[in-house]
Formats: C-alpha cells, structure tokens, sequence
C-alpha cells in the first residue's frame, strides 16, 4: 500500500509530462503538414534520380557508356 503512495504521483508527473510535450508539440507546428511527408516518400524527384545516375556512372561507369568505351580491363 505504501508503494502506491509513491508510485500513483510519479504516474501523474509523467502523465503530466506528456500532456505538456503534446500541447507543445501541437502549438510549434509538428503537426500542420502531415501530407508533404507521407508523398516525399513515394514520388522521386527526376533532378535527384539524374543526379543519382550521374553519381553512380562517375564512380562505375557502364560497359554502354562513352566515358568507358577505351578503358577496358580485359585487354592483356
């Protein structure tokens, strides 16, 4: 009985607590833009995919690509 006592306070403290970083949270604007989010996720930007591709070919070029039409490793 006695722990309860202590135990119901520190529940309402952080009961308290929450409710505090909710309201905040709310009131700084955490919640104001949910949608922008949720698509960034499904629809690609093409500037960052042509970059991404350009990236990717400057570090291991393609067989079909011009940049690596004269440099092949198999000529013994």
């Amino acid at each position: 009985m006695t722990s309860l006592y202590f135990l119901i306070p520190i529940a309402l403290i952080f009961v308290a607590i929450a409710i505090r970083v909710l309201l905040w949270a709310i009131n700084s604007g955490q919640y104001d833009n949910l949608d922008t989010e949720a698509h960034r996720i499904l629809f690609d930007d093409d500037e960052s995919e042509a970059k991404s591709k350009s990236d990717i070919d400057s570090v291991h070029p393609r067989p079909d690509s011009p940049d690596s039409a004269g440099s092949t490793s198999d000529d013994h």
